[in-house]
C-alpha cells in the first residue's frame, strides 16, 4: 500500500458505493498466477469518513480480556517476561477455527484488536489474505469494525483487503475488526512449495488466517505479491489466543504454547497462547512421532512421521546445537518451547515464530543439507521473528545474516575447520552467479532465482565474514548483542544495521557497505 492510497480510499470507497460498481487495481504480475480481482463493497448509510468510530467491544471468542498478557507469561523463559510490559500497541489476534476431516478446509473467525502505532491517521487497516497467492483460497465475510459492518476493497489477487475506517483512525486509537473466513487448502505443492498444503497426510498451515502486515514509514501498507522464491509475510510483533479443532488422533503442534484441550465426538480442541510474535502456524499429522530434549528453560521437539525416527533424532540434535549457539552469540531464546517439524515443502527450510521446519526429503543421515537447513532455520528465531526486518524488500538483513550465523553453528559443533568449510560451501554459492558484484541490499523482485540464492546466500554469509574481520571479533561480537538488543521485538533496517555495527567498532563503514550492500547508482 502506497502512501497515495491511504489518502484516497475514502474517496475511492464512496465513490464506488455511490456509482454501485465494482473496480480494483491491477497490480503487477510478479507471480504466474491467473486469479481474478475482485472488489467488495458493503453500503452504508454515511460516507466512511462521516460518523465516528463505535465504542472498543469487549473479546467475543475468548474471556481474555484484550489487556491481559498474564495468560502469555508461561510460553517465556522467567528472564525473558518482562518482553509482556513492552510493545502497548501490539495487535491483539483472538482466532477460532475448524479443520475439516480431510485435512482439506478451513472455516474460522478472527477478531483482531489494532492500534495505530504510526504518527499519521489511518483511513483503513490491511489484511493480507496469503493462501490466495500461496495455490489456495481464502475467502472473507461479515467484516465488522467496532461491531458496525465495514466498507472493504479487494486488490492484489484478493490477496489484499482493505477495511474502511468510519472516520480516520488516530495515533494511539484502537478499534476492534472481525470477521469469517474460510480456507480451501492445497493438496499439491505448486507455486507455494507446499509451505501452505496438506500433502502425505500432513497439514501445513503457513499464514492461513487474515493477517495484518506491517505499515512501513517508507512504503506505507505493505502490500505487495512477492516472488514465490522469497518470503511472503512482513509483519510487527503481536499477541494471539488461537483455538482450533481438528480431527482426533492427530498429532499437532503450532506457535506459542498449549494452554487447554479438550476432545468430543471424535475431534480434539486445542487452544494456545502465542507472543510476542509475528505470525501463527499450525502443522498437524497423524503420522508425526515426538522426542524431545531440554536446553535451560526452554524444551525441544522434533516431529516426524514414526518411520524416520533415527532421522528425527538427527534433526533433534541439530537443532539442540543450534539453540545453545545462538543463545551463546547473541542472547538466549526467548520461549519456552521450539519445535523442529519435518513437513513435504520443496522449500529445504521455512521459519515461523516458535518453529521451524525441515524438508522431510532432506531427512537422510548422509544428505549434508539436513543440517545446514535445521541450524539456519533455528538461527531465523533471533532474525525474523525477535529482530524483524522487511523480508520482501531488504531479505538480506536475517536471511544473510542468517546464514553466516549458520556458518557459526558449524564453527560451534566442528570447530574452526567446520566454519571454513560451511564459509567456503557459501562461497561457491555465490561464484555460481555471472555478476559476482550485484548488491546486497535489493528487494527479493531485483534478482532472479538463481541470483536470489548465490546473493543472499552466498554472497550476503561472506559479507558478514569480512566485516568480522574488519571489525575485529571482539567489536564484532559486541555488535552482535547489541543489534540483537536494540531491535528486539522490533523491526531493523539497513541503516540501523550498520549504525550500531559502527558503534560497537568506533569506525566508518561506508565504504565497506558501498562496495558490498547498497543498491548501486
Amino acid at each position: 500500500m502506497k502512501r497515495s492510497h491511504i489518502i484516497l480510499l475514502s474517496a475511492v470507497l464512496a465513490l464506488l458505493f455511490l456509482a454501485g460498481c465494482s473496480a480494483a487495481k491491477a497490480p503487477p504480475p510478479p507471480v504466474a498466477m491467473e486469479k481474478p480481482l475482485t472488489v467488495t463493497t458493503v453500503p452504508t448509510p454515511d460516507l466512511p469518513t462521516a460518523t465516528p468510530i463505535p465504542a472498543l467491544p469487549a473479546p467475543a471468542l475468548f474471556d481474555t480480556p484484550w489487556d491481559d498478557r498474564a495468560i502469555f507469561a508461561p510460553g517465556l523463559i522467567p528472564s525473558q517476561q518482562d518482553a509482556l510490559k513492552e510493545l502497548p500497541g501490539a495487535s491483539v489476534y483472538h482466532i477460532d477455527f475448524s479443520v475439516s476431516d480431510d485435512l482439506t478446509h478451513v472455516m474460522g473467525k478472527l477478531e483482531v484488536r489494532y492500534t495505530n502505532t504510526e504518527d499519521v491517521a489511518l483511513n483503513e487497516v490491511v489484511f493480507r489474505l496469503f493462501p490466495n497467492i500461496l495455490d489456495g483460497k481464502m475467502t472473507v465475510s461479515d467484516i465488522t469494525v467496532n461491531g458496525q459492518t465495514a466498507q472493504t476493497m479487494s486488490e492484489a489477487y484478493d490477496s489484499v483487503l482493505l477495511v474502511a475506517m468510519p472516520a480516520p483512525l488516530q495515533p494511539g486509537e484502537q478499534v476492534v475488526i472481525a470477521m469469517d473466513y474460510e480456507v480451501a487448502v492445497p493438496t499439491t505443492a505448486g507455486a507455494n512449495y507446499a509451505v501452505l498444503a496438506s500433502m502425505d497426510d500432513i497439514l501445513a498451515l503457513a499464514h492461513a488466517y487474515p493477517m495484518i502486515p506491517a505499515y512501513d514509514d517508507v512504503i506505507g501498507w505493505y502490500d505487495d505479491v512477492p516472488p514465490n522464491y522469497g518470503d511472503v509475510t512482513y509483519s510487527d510483533t503481536a499477541y494471539y489466543l488461537v483455538r482450533a479443532s481438528l480431527p482426533a488422533g492427530q498429532v499437532v503442534q503450532a506457535s506459542g504454547f498449549e494452554i487447554d484441550r479438550d476432545e468430543k465426538d471424535g475431534r480434539q480442541i486445542i487452544t494456545w497462547a502465542a507472543g510476542p510474535m509475528r505470525d501463527f502456524y499450525l502443522v498437524s499429522s497423524a503420522r508425526y512421532r515426538v522426542m524431545e530434549e531440554k536446553v535451560g528453560d526452554t524444551v525441544v521437539r522434533a516431529y516426524a512421521p514414526g518411520e524416520l525416527a533415527s532421522e528425527n533424532e538427527l534433526a533433534l540434535q541439530y537443532a539442540v546445537d543450534a539453540l545453545k549457539t545462538f543463545n551463546q552469540a547473541y542472547d538466549v531464546y526467548p520461549f519456552t518451547e521450539l519445535d523442529v517439524v519435518g513437513t513435504p515443502t520443496l522449500a529445504g527450510g521455512v521459519e515461523y515464530p516458535g518453529v521451524i521446519v525441515v524438508a522431510l526429503s532432506l531427512y537422510d543421515p548422509e544428505q549434508p543439507f539436513f543440517e545446514v537447513a535445521t541450524a539456519h532455520e533455528v538461527g531465523h528465531q533471533w532474525f525474523y521473528s525477535v529482530v524483524g526486518n522487511d523480508q520482501i524488500h531488504h531479505p538480506w538483513l536475517d536471511e544473510s545474516l542468517t546464514q553466516y550465523n549458520t556458518a557459526l553453528y558449524f564453527g560451534q559443533v566442528y570447530g574452526p575447520e567446520g566454519y571454513r568449510q560451511e564459509l567456503a560451501n557459501q562461497q561457491r554459492r555465490w561464484d555460481y552467479i555471472d555478476d559476482a558484484d550485484i548488491p546486497l541490499d535489493l528487494p527479493v523482485s531485483a534478482y532472479d532465482e538463481a541470483e536470489y540464492s548465490g546473493i543472499i546466500y552466498g554472497r550476503g554469509g561472506v559479507f558478514f565474514d569480512k566485516l568480522r574481520q574488519k571489525m575485529g571479533d571482539n567489536a564484532f561480537s559486541k555488535f552482535q548483542k547489541a543489534y540483537y538488543h536494540t531491535y528486539k521485538w522490533g523491526v531493523a533496517t539497513t541503516d540501523s544495521l550498520k549504525r550500531v555495527a559502527e558503534d560497537a567498532c568506533n569506525c566508518d563503514l561506508t565504504p565497506m557497505f558501498e562496495e558490498w550492500v547498497y543498491p548501486k547508482d
